[in-house]
Formats: structure tokens, sequence, C-alpha cells
């Protein structure tokens, strides 16, 4: 051998980075690591299938909290090998998700602090109340569809939860139409990329900006909420 000779290496994609990272005499050509991860790991779709159902499973009969359900997963997955490295793992993450939701709870906690999302429910409650259970509940689920494109889902529906039931109660009709239309409404935001954790992971991987969740979003959610407003009652009655 002399210096300069090229050798036809063959291994594992582990075995050949190691190779890269070790032998200093040694000049692997390519990147290992990232040849590596343009292969999937077929065999280990059936266990991370069944660790997926039973995550679901935990989810919808209670065994455990959602958020511990979740990272239990997480690790079984890493664990049983359906991450090359532990590295491949951490770079999955989405960080810009991970720091928009941080930054969105002190804001849906400030607004609830200073009144912020009280004065403007109670002020469509009040605009609209002598007009029937229809129109409150139009209100309501129109003025929670409009929060929720600004701060989470879930604060949306914590800070309107209250406000539809006591609608509810003063108009001395059933909750559950109000209750379950601030819940759509809330979760039903395709028009800004911060409602919801979907829309958040897509942005930055299908490279969406914000101007096109207004283009295609923006449409559908006011379907959505015409019919949701006409629909819900005819499960739940008033």
């Amino acid at each position: 051998m002399q210096a300069g000779d090229m050798l036809l290496v063959q291994g594992t994609w582990e075995d050949i980075d190691r190779l890269s990272r070790l032998e200093r005499d040694v000049v692997v050509i390519g990147q290992p690591q990232t040849e590596a991860s343009k292969i999937t790991l077929d065999h280990k779709a059936p266990y991370a299938a069944v660790v997926l159902i039973l995550m679901v499973l935990a989810m919808v009969f209670n065994w455990l909290p959602p958020v511990i359900a979740v990272l239990i997963a997480a690790v079984l997955m890493v664990l049983g090998g359906c991450f090359r490295t532990v590295k491949d793992a951490y770079r999955t993450i989405n960080w810009e998700s991970v720091i928009l939701f941080a930054g969105m709870m002190p804001l849906a906690t400030a607004m609830e602090k200073t009144g912020t999302s009280a004065l403007v429910t109670n002020g469509i409650v009040d605009a609209v109340g002598s007009y029937g259970p229809y129109a409150v509940l139009a209100g309501i689920m129109a003025a929670s569809s409009l929060l929720t494109m600004f701060i989470s889902n879930t604060a949306t529906a914590i800070l309107f939860a209250p406000i539809g039931l006591q609608a509810a109660i003063s108009m001395n009709v059933s909750p559950y139409p109000f209750l379950i239309g601030v819940a759509v409404a809330a979760s039903m935001c395709l028009a800004s990329p911060f409602s919801t954790p979907p829309n958040a992971m897509v942005m930055s991987a299908g490279k969406y900006n914000f101007m096109d969740y207004i283009k295609v979003g923006l449409p559908l959610q006011l379907l959505f909420l015409v019919v949701m407003i006409f629909v819900l009652p005819l499960i739940y009655p008033f």
C-alpha cells in the first residue's frame, strides 16, 4: 500500500464512521452518518407501531397522563433501536416549536391575568345574547377561533370554557353545545402556525410561511366554523 491508495471498505455505517474518527491516517470519503440517515430501519417498523398503539391506548383509556405516555413512548423508541444513535433522536426534535410554545405560555397567562380575554369574550356574549342560543354559540366559537390564532389552543379552551358555561346557565339551556363548541373552535385553527403543535411542526418541514396558512387555512377554518355552529346543536341540543 502506498500513500494516496484508495480502498473499498465494506461494513456497517457505525464501523465506517468509527474508522473516520479513530484512524488519523485514513481519510473516509463521504459522510457515513448522512448516508446512513437516508436508509430507513424497516425491521423496526413493527416495534415502533406497537409502541405507538400502546401510547395512544394509554391516553385514550387514561392509563397514564398524556405527557408521561409520550415520554415513555419516546424512551422506548430510543431503547428499542428505532434511532441509530441518540444524536439522531436529538436531531429529530423541532427546537423552534419547543421555544415557540414555551413563549406562548406566559402570553396566555398575561392575557388571563390582565382580563383581556374576559373583556373580549364577555363583550361578545353581551352583544349577541339577545338573539338566542345560536347567536351566542356563534359568537363564542368565533371568539375562540380568533383568539386561538395567537395563543395555544389549550389556553384558549381554558379561557373560554367558563364563559360558555356561564352563558348557557344564564340562558337556561344545556351547556354541552357551548363547551363542545369551545373545544372544537379552539382546536380547528388552520390559519395560524402558532395555534396547535401540528401546525408549528410542519411549518419548517414543509418550508411554509405565515401567508401560506392564511391562504389555505383561513377559508377552511371559516367553513368549519359555519358548519359546526349548525351541526353541534343537532348532536347536543340546547
